[in-house]
């Protein structure tokens, strides 16, 4: 029997840089993902965060971890001031790539939170590097040095630009006033009135000053711009969904932590509605149709804020 060659140096650092980066996947998946609102840039910023990893000599990093996630952050901060020309010329409404997740990220409020559609789209109106530290900061509770070697700042100019982003995001995201349990009980109550084309039953759990915004990506139909008050919002749904005769299924599912219907037409998904439910009634309604988004909902994609 031939003896197997000895593994170079080379190789074992390879599969130590592995074994490190496998650990710590599930947490720079989220980082990226909650900066740049879709799955997809999220794992070539991963792949790209792997390339220069296994390039680093591990014998020089105190923090395995904190290396990692200023890799993954400044891979992010660069795709993320490049993407804001593609968002500029996209077609109707943007709104996040949905994630089915597990039921882990339902249970941890802050990790649901932090990765809502509502939020997500907040944290659109910041600019790349406002978003880069509420991120780390907010959702990691990441030190202010940490973070200041990320994103290429002083650690003053970091505390600024927290304070700034921070101001900014509190006054517009949506305050979460219920349990999950009862925004599962306003998602089901819709969910009823959709399948059973009942509009006053719509309008009872929508609330009078509901958003409902569509993003097709200009390849299905959607609404150029946001519908808002209950009765435009009940009656564009309804009418919508349930002309030409089109069969429709609805499933209830969890994306981004909280509960959401998955739309079937004529037995092909059509969609994923995620809501923000406030005082018990829907005040957001986010309907992603835009099929390049929708790669992640067949399966659980695990996030973690750890």
């Amino acid at each position: 029997m031939d003896t197997p060659p000895e593994s170079t140096g080379s190789d074992r650092a390879t599969v130590e840089a592995t074994e490190t980066f496998v650990a710590h996947r599930r947490l720079l998946f989220t980082v990226a993902y909650e900066m740049l609102g879709s799955a997809a840039d999220a794992d070539d910023v991963l792949q790209e965060t792997w390339l220069r990893w296994v390039e680093v000599d591990a014998a020089h990093v105190d923090d395995p971890r904190a290396y990692l996630v200023r890799i993954t952050t400044r891979q992010a901060l660069n795709r993320l001031r490049s993407m804001k020309r593609r968002r500029e010329e996209y077609v109707g409404s943007w709104l996040p790539e949905p994630l089915v997740t597990t039921p882990d990220v339902a249970a941890d409020v802050e990790l649901a939170e932090s990765v809502s559609m509502a939020l997500m789209l907040v944290l659109e109106t910041l600019t790349p590097t406002e978003r880069a530290v509420y991120v780390l900061r907010e959702a990691f509770g990441i030190g202010y040095d940490e973070i200041a070697a990320a994103v290429g700042k002083t650690s003053a100019a970091v505390h600024q630009i927290a304070h700034r982003a921070r101001r900014h995001v509190e006054a517009r995201r949506p305050r979460r006033t219920v349990t999950a349990r009862q925004a599962e009980a306003a998602v089901e109550a819709f969910r009823r009135a959709l399948e059973t084309r009942d509009l006053q039953g719509m309008l009872d759990v929508l609330a009078p000053d509901v958003v409902a915004i569509s993003d097709g990506g200009g390849i299905k139909q959607a609404t150029p711009r946001p519908i808002m008050s209950a009765d435009k919002v009940a009656r564009f749904i309804v009418g919508g969904l349930t002309k030409n005769g089109v069969a429709l299924s609805v499933e209830p599912t969890t994306v981004n932590g909280s509960a959401a219907l998955a739309l079937h037409v004529d037995g092909q998904l059509d969609g994923v509605i995620a809501m923000c439910v406030e005082d018990t009634r829907i005040t957001g309604l986010y309907y992603v149709r835009n099929p390049h988004k929708l790669s992640h909902i067949e399966s659980e994609t695990p996030l973690t804020l750890r």
